[in-house]
């Protein structure tokens, strides 16, 4: 008799879940189905972002965060994606590692994931992952990016609270100026603050946050929290930060709001990689593709025009083309 995995995740079964998960980070079909029946038990978690430059100390701040959360009696799911390699698309997943004896606690559910090359600062896979980890009954779900630069913001769009990791003599005095990366900051930490130089990072994070309130009315002003996380030092600011965050969005209109740009964004996400991938499939296996790059390159047609002759074409594929 065949296994019901989503029915089976809904129990419960860590084993099923981690099934699931891998089908959905290799594109496997199988997983569709289970994501259906999945999908009316998912929305119940609060989704906390931990982002920042690589060697910031993400991971154990994401250890640290994980196990306040467990003492106030909260389940965490944690989704750490590391960055894969350009040449195998492995990864060395070492979040994993760093977090062992949290893997230990039931409570907690970690999931490792390798970019294989999707920018943004997650895997492709991570939001379906957590949609896994909401209907497998986690309170919160942390997800852990690779690291931003200026313009990985990506998380932004999935996190319900994001947490920005800056360090100080590495730059992020500088790159804290970005707007791009400091717009995505719900809450600011100076990790590693017992470095030379987190005194100055701090205030430089402070001025550009009274900045940007002067230029914008917001209903909430980002606060800027000291840890050494190494140590413990500063992780229940931390989380009293975060938890003072998620009281006053879910107490007003703007939960609702950033959830629905959240499912707008989202559904036109996957029309467009569903739609790609059948375009692409058609292409090569009807071998056109090789004779429109033949074309573009000796100059017979341009790029341009190609496009537009493949869009006529294939938005008029027969139903039975785009399930193949």
């Amino acid at each position: 008799m065949a296994i019901d995995y989503a029915d089976e995740v809904l129990q419960g079964s860590p084993r099923a879940a981690a099934r699931v998960m891998s089908w959905l980070e290799n594109g496997d079909e199988r997983a569709y189905p289970c994501m259906e029946k999945l999908y009316p038990h998912t929305g119940k978690s609060y989704l906390i972002g931990i982002t920042g430059s690589p060697g910031a100390g993400k991971s154990t701040l994401t250890d640290k965060v994980a196990r306040a959360i467990r003492k106030a009696g909260l389940t965490v799911g944690i989704v750490a994606v590391d960055p894969s390699s350009p040449f195998t698309g492995g990864a060395v997943l070492g979040d994993r590692v760093r977090m062992s004896e949290l893997s230990l606690d039931p409570g907690v559910y970690i999931r490792s994931m390798a970019t294989r090359g999707f920018l943004g600062g997650m895997a492709q896979a991570t939001n379906d992952v957590v949609k896994v980890l909401d209907a497998f009954g986690k309170d919160i779900i942390i997800i852990e990016t690779v690291g931003v630069g200026q313009d990985e913001v990506d998380i932004i769009d999935l996190a319900d609270t994001t947490c920005l990791v800056l360090v100080p003599g590495a730059g992020d005095s500088i790159q804290s100026m970005k707007s791009g990366v400091m717009e995505i900051a719900d809450v600011f930490v100076i990790n590693k603050c017992d470095r030379a130089g987190a005194d100055q990072l701090a205030s430089e994070v402070l001025v550009r946050v009274e900045q940007d309130t002067h230029i914008k009315e917001r209903d909430w002003t980002p606060p800027v929290v000291r840890t050494v996380a190494v140590d413990d030092e500063g992780i229940e600011d931390l989380w009293n930060a975060i938890e003072k965050h998620r009281q006053l969005i879910q107490s007003g209109e703007t939960f609702i709001k950033k959830r629905r740009e959240r499912t707008n964004k989202e559904t036109l996400r996957m029309v467009h990689n569903e739609m790609f991938r059948i375009i692409r499939e058609h292409l090569e296996n009807s071998g056109q593709l090789d004779r429109f790059v033949s074309d573009i390159l000796e100059r017979k047609k341009d790029p341009y025009s190609v496009m537009r002759q493949i869009l006529d074409s294939c938005i008029s594929l027969p139903q039975s083309q785009s399930k193949e």
